[in-house]
């Protein structure tokens, strides 16, 4: 069974202005999820499931359908304030939905094979998917899943500091845990470094860092089910809070449930959260282009 793509494009990009998740980056328009799907399939992917908000999903269809009938499956996952369905008989006021992980579990109805989760607004690179497929379709189990480990030089901008999760990982290659860290940049000599309250650390320039690409099996489902309802008892109050993927991460490995393999990439990422990107973006996008690695016209 070809394992699934699961497209996280249900945030309304408030800092963007836009709807960036269908806003037109190459050269005829194409957005970013279009280049992480044309890898997908390159890659062996069977299906892709957007997960989005309800009122997109017109837009959607009209956007990606035309492009991907015949090419492969597609799906929809529509990700709500609706938490009856997650067993929660409480109505809770918020000015969003609950987060990632919340997104990932609106699509335990849906989706029965292994499956890789990544943001609709990020450039992932086509070696991402094919060592992805790789680990979905002859590693992955219950008790095993993966993070792609970018390497942290590969994500920063040259415009000044990010805030990058730093994975650490042990002498088998699993992830013991993601340090946040708010300040990363490049320094003069090209080497990276954070900063915190007790001042400036340096970092190896091939440090892992978890772009939010992670490969599960349809299990992670009933695992984080629980997960979320205690989250939303305990936050009831907080509309800001969100259930994040690497909460759940972190609980799966700390309970010792699940182990997530870190699988290292040399691919360049890149993406978008301001309306300023559009210009960087559009420029990698063209690079990319002219040295072959995608076609101009990216469907014809």
């Amino acid at each position: 069974m070809k394992p699934t793509l699961l497209i996280l494009a249900a945030g309304m990009a408030s800092r963007y202005g836009s709807m960036k998740q269908t806003d037109g980056f190459g050269p005829n328009g194409e957005t970013i999820i279009d280049y992480s799907i044309y890898d997908a399939i390159k890659a062996g992917f069977g299906k892709v499931s957007f997960i989005i908000r309800e009122e997109f999903a017109e837009k959607f269809k009209s956007i990606f359908e035309p492009k991907l009938n015949g090419r492969v499956e597609t799906d929809y996952v529509f990700q709500s304030f609706d938490l009856k369905p997650f067993g929660i008989d409480k109505e809770i006021e918020r000015a969003k939905p609950w987060g990632t992980a919340h997104a990932v579990l609106a699509a335990r109805n849906q989706v029965h094979e292994p499956f890789c989760v990544i943001n609709a607004d990020d450039y992932y690179g086509y070696d991402a998917f094919e060592k992805m497929v790789k680990f979905l379709t002859t590693e992955a189990s219950d008790t095993q899943y993966s993070l792609m480990g970018y390497q942290i030089d590969k994500t920063l901008s040259e415009n000044g500091s990010v805030s990058r999760g730093v994975c650490e990982v042990d002498d088998k290659g699993n992830m013991t845990g993601v340090n946040e860290r708010t300040e990363v940049y490049f320094k003069e000599d090209g080497s990276v470094a954070y900063k915190d309250a007790t001042g400036e650390h340096p970092l190896p320039n091939t440090k892992p860092v978890s772009m939010n690409f992670w490969g599960f099996t349809p299990a992670v489902f009933e695992q984080s089910l629980p997960m979320f309802q205690k989250f939303v008892e305990a936050n009831a109050e907080n509309p800001k809070a969100e259930f994040f993927i690497p909460l759940v991460a972190d609980e799966l490995i700390k309970s010792g449930t699940a182990a997530f393999k870190v699988i290292p990439t040399p691919s360049k990422w890149f993406g978008v959260t301001y309306k300023e990107d559009k210009e960087i973006v559009q420029a990698s996008i063209s690079a990319l282009v002219e040295n072959g690695t995608y076609p101009a016209n990216l469907w014809d």
